[in-house]
């Protein structure tokens, strides 16, 4: 016998809940894919895949430029619109604060387009 829905305990269920914020950061398009390795580990790059950001901050052409890897091969980098909050938490040593990985994957699309990245804040917290 199934029980009868009451608002009153749906209230208190939801009330009881701890609140748990997003981990979500910021998502983007890996830009000049069509330039680095990405063609040599394409096949292995699948939704949800784990990818690098490492800060090049002697990148003659911009000093606040975060490039993207797999297993040691370069994709390309985090758009230069949304790198600078990145550059600065790799320059200062905070790698451990991200996790990032493979979002999207459509290959029909322009090599620019082909490939999305989502960033998450790491959860560090001990279990109980």
């Amino acid at each position: 016998m199934s029980e009868e829905f009451s608002p009153k305990a749906a209230f208190e269920s939801i009330r009881q809940q701890r609140y748990e914020p997003s981990r979500f950061f910021m998502d983007f398009h890996i830009a000049g894919f069509a330039y680095y390795d990405g063609l040599e580990v394409i096949e292995n790059l699948k939704i949800g895949r784990v990818v690098n950001l490492v800060g090049e901050p002697d990148n003659p052409r911009d000093p606040e430029a975060v490039a993207i890897y797999y297993e040691g091969k370069k994709l390309g980098y985090i758009p230069s619109s949304k790198n600078t909050m990145f550059s600065t938490f790799l320059y200062f040593g905070h790698s451990d604060l991200f996790e990032a990985r493979i979002q999207t994957v459509n290959l029909e699309n322009h090599p620019e387009r082909q490939f999305r990245v989502v960033v998450r804040i790491k959860d560090n917290r001990q279990e109980k």
